[in-house]
């Protein structure tokens, strides 16, 4: 018997866990999204009640669990919008490093439904960090007797971005007497090579006078164009003198003149930010370039003054300076929907030259505005021979929202199956119609709720009011109370012969009715109130014939 009894048990387990896994995958869902990396803390991820089909109250009601893997909280879920947006700032670089696809994972738990949703983030790449040498500077020695052609190995760069942001090309520059070359490894690295060459003789740029030895510029000398961004550019030659025959090498130093203007690579830049981001983020901005060196180089930068706005510098590890928007205040698109900025790059030379970039700070939507109905409640009359398919009102809302988060859709609140039937909405107009014929004598008025619901789920309500008017569609209905018959011929005047009710289902003018005798009978109707008649005998002439 116990050993029965154990049989049984394991059954119940397995049973029990088929159950619970048909129910668990049953529940289980998964979603995809993607987000640039070094995005600001609370940047938009993704819908996840929208992509989920989750009503908000549900995730509320319920209760929710966001779990990640790993000890870092990288996103987090907001209960009252169901969007998904990032907790920290995000660097791929430190989180995959040469991984091409990095992608963080976390599990929604909805607790009340046994619901239980993966979420995969694509952390994309963008171009946040430069090609770096290792060392500043390298020294290479080499015989004056080397040939044309040799080659020598220099140091690779190293780039932690990913894909088309990592490391493309080399270039090289300051000296003709040399070029680059760039060799492939076996792992798809480039390996660059500088290579000797016989150069160009650089008394291109200079003329000696032969008679008196003064040494003139022989073309308009271009410092930017013959040296590029080395801080140093100087053209170095030799010169032969005759009687007595001597060898003279001459370096002449090449300074730089403040001759051209900071610039950056677009005259304009939009950047979307959303009306819920957290005042503090920061979104870096174009860095302006600027050929010239030392002091005539690129020195600061300025922004448009706003309240909403400000600018800071950030030093990058090379020197150079990031320039970055915060936000100062928080945004309401309902309010101001874009700003238009100006940043200024300006260099320290005498005179100073700047360049400037123009800023459209677009505001995109938050649903944070529910509709609104112009009235919380509306009257409509109808007649009721009023045939079906007739308008009855047409009622409207706005939503100071926009886009998805502004469309508007109707339809009729909780009302009993009487008024359902009677009446019908169009979601997409607001056009009330009448579905079925009216009775006034049946009903005569029906009071009706009314929804407006946004794209993003929020509700609105008003009531309309709607009476039905008399139409005279019945005839009076005469009902014999009592009646004495046959009628002695000896009764005397003023004798009940009947007692009449008279009663029109219409009402007002149409439900009133008078009553009269037609014929020549000795009778008259007399009115009594509540609706009834009394029917009497007349006096007679002694020679009028009793009928």
């Amino acid at each position: 018997m116990c050993s029965a009894g154990r049989r049984w048990g394991r059954r119940q387990r397995a049973l029990l866990w088929a159950v619970l896994l048909a129910a668990w995958e049953a529940a289980w869902g998964q979603l995809r999204y993607s987000v640039p990396e070094e995005m600001p803390k609370g940047s938009f991820v993704g819908d996840v009640a929208k992509d989920l089909g989750l009503q908000l109250p549900e995730l509320s009601d319920h209760g929710f669990r966001l779990i990640e893997r790993g000890r870092m909280q990288y996103f987090a879920l907001h209960g009252k919008t169901g969007r998904l947006v990032t907790a920290e700032r995000i660097d791929r670089e430190q989180l995959c490093e040469r991984v091409q696809q990095c992608v963080l994972r976390c599990e929604l738990i909805v607790e009340g439904e046994m619901k239980f949703y993966e979420i995969e983030v694509e952390i994309t790449d963008i171009n946040d960090n430069e090609p770096r040498f290792r060392e500043a500077e390298i020294e290479l020695k080499m015989s004056e007797t080397t040939a044309p052609g040799s080659r020598f190995p220099l140091a690779e760069a190293h780039d932690t971005d990913f894909g088309q942001n990592s490391l493309q090309s080399y270039e090289l520059s300051g000296d003709e007497h040399f070029s680059l070359a760039v060799q492939a490894g076996p792992g798809g690295d480039q390996r660059p090579e500088l290579v000797a060459s016989a150069g160009k003789k650089q008394l291109k740029y200079f003329t000696v006078n032969e008679e008196n030895g003064n040494l003139y510029v022989n073309e308009r000398l271009d410092r930017e164009e013959m040296c590029g961004e080395s801080a140093t550019c100087s053209v170095s030659f030799e010169v032969l003198v005759h009687n007595p025959l001597n060898i003279f090498r001459v370096e002449v130093s090449i300074e730089d003149v403040n001759d051209n203007s900071p610039v950056f690579s677009n005259a304009a830049l939009e950047l979307d930010i959303g009306e819920w981001t957290p005042p503090g983020a920061r979104f870096p901005l174009e860095m302006a370039q600027d050929a010239d060196v030392g002091k005539n180089s690129l020195l600061i930068y300025r922004l448009t003054s706003t309240p909403s706005f400000s600018l800071v510098v950030k030093e990058s590890p090379d020197g150079s300076n990031q320039p970055e928007l915060v936000l100062e205040s928080a945004l309401d698109r309902e309010e101001q929907s874009f700003f238009e900025l100006v940043l200024t790059a300006m260099d320290g030379g005498d005179p100073v030259r700047s360049g400037t970039i123009k800023i459209r700070v677009n505001v995109t939507d938050a649903n944070d505005n529910p509709p609104v109905f112009g009235q919380d409640q509306y009257r409509a009359r109808l007649r009721e021979d009023a045939a079906p398919g007739s308008r009855v009102l047409n009622i409207s809302a706005s939503d100071a929202d926009t886009g998805n988060n502004a469309r508007i859709t109707y339809s009729f609140g909780k009302m009993s199956a009487k008024v359902l039937q009677k009446f019908m909405m169009d979601a997409e107009s607001g056009i009330i119609t009448l579905k079925e014929a009216l009775d006034f004598e049946d009903m005569r008025g029906y009071t009706l709720l009314v929804e407006a619901r946004d794209g993003g789920g929020l509700v609105a309500q008003c009531k309309v009011v709607v009476e039905v008017l008399d139409v005279n569609d019945n005839a009076p209905e005469i009902t014999i109370l009592t009646l004495s018959s046959p009628v002695s011929e000896d009764a005397p005047a003023g004798t009940v012969v009947a007692l009449l009710n008279v009663n029109d289902p219409d009402s007002g003018e149409n439900g009133q009715v008078s009553c009269e005798l037609s014929g020549e009978a000795p009778l008259s109707i007399v009115a009594s109130p509540g609706g009834s008649y009394k029917v009497e005998l007349c006096e007679m002439e002694p020679d009028e014939p009793f009928l």
